[in-house]
């Protein structure tokens, strides 16, 4: 071994390099796991460590294993936790023997994939009528900190795995242990566990293990996918995280920094990943995936090019969040390539329609009325401020996750039973009603009661 600087580990290989990718094993257990990123000359190779790399030294020891980085494939790994070595977390036996696949594989060719219309409803109001997720898409939540993007990750899964065939897979890349545990004994506890994997890269974990763990994570998905023929559903939080990852390695290479001091390697580093989640005839990948949006803002570099992949951008706003309106989706904002009327048909579309104008109406006038007062406003005006006040809260819904803080049971609502409540909203029937009474409920007609 050259040199060691904090994760980054030279070594000398005086009879040939080992590839690009390949893991080295280093200290007195082998214990130290490092992956191969660079071939200075000849003899030299710089790698960057997915461990601690306490106790090496110049002049340690550097075994070649002769492989990349490799994870347990098959049905065996449902209901289990892994990192992104492969090795259970969840205390029980290690897996070992069977099938193990590289976590580095190539995207699959345009010829084999396959494209659908079919939307995948998810049971909650706002994003079923105002950005529809695409069955095989991929699918993004943004937001900054604490609007409510792994709440709503957690909710997504309880509702999916309860009305939905198929495997969930979830992938927390650099996020806290306290919601993977939490997250984990919920999913045992509602008994959803059985079809689901979980793999996690921790906080406290190497930039390198943070940046590998959501491939790992996929080459489990596409085993499902093109071995079992199965649909899968993939949940990634955060891929902000993930972005953060590779620009701490990228700091540690020596590379010099782009914008905001991101990696110059940004955008091929995330179309990397994002373009292995797709569809092929015998089975689809659906990704929904947390973003953290740093301070807010949509210019940054990791929201933009993170946008350019998605089907749908679903976006949580402080300002509702602040309000009490949860779940906290901007109706403005969001968006899907979903929402046409070809794939949706004409009725969704035109309801989705008005109640985008309604709101965007409401906000305008929200000067008007700080300054004057309702009263100040035409009797038109004062129809759609009521109708969009009701909007607003008929869209928000209690969570199954967050039952044991709220005291209200969790309401999954169809797509059928929530663009029925929004019409007859807009067409005024609820005008009468107390706004309170089309806060946290389910289908519209619990507003009666």
């Amino acid at each position: 071994m050259d040199s060691v600087r904090g994760s980054v580990v030279d070594g000398f290989f005086p009879h040939g390099l080992p590839h690009l990718l390949e893991v080295l094993e280093a200290g007195p257990e082998r214990e130290v796991i490092i992956e191969v990123v660079r071939h200075l000359d000849e003899h030299r190779v710089r790698g960057v460590a997915l461990t601690s790399t306490q106790g090496l030294a110049e002049g340690s020891s550097l075994y070649a294993t002769g492989h990349p980085l490799r994870v347990p494939v098959g049905r065996r790994v449902l209901g289990r936790m892994f990192n992104v070595f492969g090795q259970a977390i969840d205390l029980g036996p290690q897996e070992t023997g069977g099938q193990w696949r590289s976590i580095h594989q190539e995207p699959v060719p345009l010829d084999r994939q396959a494209t659908g219309n079919q939307i995948f409803e998810t049971g909650i109001k706002a994003i079923d009528i105002l950005s529809p997720l695409e069955q095989g898409g991929k699918a993004g939540l943004f937001g900054g900190a604490g609007v409510g993007k792994t709440v709503l990750i957690m909710e997504l899964i309880q509702n999916m795995v309860s009305g939905y065939q198929g495997v969930s897979l979830f992938c927390g890349i650099g996020e806290r242990c306290r919601e993977g545990e939490e997250l984990y004994r919920e999913m045992k506890e509602s008994g959803v566990l059985e079809n689901t994997v979980m793999v996690f890269g921790q906080m406290n974990e190497p930039p390198g293990a943070r940046f590998r763990v959501g491939h790992a994570a996929l080459t489990m998905a596409e085993y499902f996918r093109d071995q079992e023929h199965t649909d899968v559903l993939l949940l990634i939080d955060n891929i902000f995280r993930f972005i953060q990852a590779g620009m701490e390695v990228s700091g540690l290479m020596g590379q010099l920094p782009s914008r905001l001091g991101y990696q110059p390697t940004l955008a091929s580093e995330l179309a990397a990943l994002e373009e292995r989640i797709t569809n092929t005839a015998s089975g689809a990948i659906t990704s929904v995936q947390a973003v953290y949006v740093p301070a807010d803002d949509f210019t940054d570099p990791a929201a933009v090019h993170t946008f350019g992949h998605l089907s749908a951008s679903i976006v949580l706003s402080r300002k509702r969040a602040s309000e009490g309106l949860y779940p906290a989706i901007d109706p403005l904002q969001s968006a899907s390539s979903m929402l046409v009327p070809h794939v949706v048909g004409r009725e969704h579309f035109q309801v989705a329609q008005d109640i985008r104008a309604t709101l965007a109406n409401y906000e305008e006038l929200k000067d008007i009325i700080a300054m004057l007062g309702l009263e100040e406003l035409s009797q038109e005006d004062r129809r759609v401020v009521r109708r969009a006040r009701r909007l607003e809260r008929f869209l928000t819904q209690p969570f199954a996750v967050t039952g044991q803080f709220t005291g209200k049971e969790g309401k999954r609502v169809s797509l059928e039973q929530a663009l029925e409540g929004c019409r007859r909203i807009l067409e005024g029937e609820f005008d009468d009603y107390p706004e309170r009474a089309l806060y946290m409920i389910g289908s519209i007609d619990e507003a009666r009661k």
